[in-house]
């Protein structure tokens, strides 16, 4: 049985970290109550991802927080992540399961009611849903699908789903409300001067928030 848990999903961004760099950025962020990383570098090499992956990995060892590799098949086995994370312009999602094994988490980002409806239990662990609003940090990104369209992605799959696209700590409550496990976080915390207390108001918020 794989565990994890998705209320707060940080995804790393390079330029956003670049002050501290992403490894002291999510060590920080996890010790403010982050419970999964995704390095994700689009214009990394599989060397680079590698050995940000290793120091990375090495950097959460004893936290219980999974490493997620973004789309980069080859550098999450050499790393040995705790999983992957592909979108739907990415590597297909049976292709990646074929390769990484059936013991790596895998997650797969959807778009629209069909693409989630669409998606394999047997193949996927969980789903990333959204954009539920415009962002910066991932240009060319899908129309924002609100917080209704949030929860009629959720509604739309068996899976657990995790939300993202420009979402601050007020919006916690809400996004629960629609379905979604947890919020996936690029800016809100690694754009922020003290990585630790803002994943501390989020998981605070999700706290709160949960009955």
């Amino acid at each position: 049985m794989k565990r994890f848990d998705l209320s707060l999903y940080l995804v790393l961004d390079p330029d956003l970290c670049r002050p501290l760099g992403m490894v002291e950025t999510a060590r920080l962020a996890v010790a403010g109550g982050v419970t999964m990383v995704q390095l994700r570098d689009k214009d990394a090499s599989t060397r680079q991802m590698i050995e940000t992956g290793r120091a990375l990995k090495a950097a959460l060892s004893g936290t219980g927080v999974p490493l997620i590799v973004n789309d980069d098949v080859e550098a999450a086995i050499a790393i040995g992540a705790d999983g992957l994370h592909v979108g739907q312009d990415d590597r297909d999602a049976q292709t990646a399961r074929r390769l990484i094994g059936p013991d790596m988490i895998l997650g797969l980002s959807v778009e629209t009611e069909a693409l989630a409806a669409a998606v394999d239990p047997a193949v996927i662990d969980y789903v990333g849903a959204g954009p539920v609003f415009a962002t910066r940090t991932k240009p060319g990104h899908k129309p924002p699908v609100g917080l209704d369209g949030l929860a009629r992605l959720i509604a739309a799959t068996s899976l657990p789903a995790v939300a993202i696209g420009g979402l601050k700590a007020g919006h916690v409550e809400a996004v629960l409300k629609a379905g979604a496990r947890g919020l996936a976080v690029v800016s809100a915390i690694c754009g922020q001067p003290d990585p630790q207390a803002a994943a501390f108001e989020f998981s605070e918020a999700i706290r709160k928030a949960r009955p």
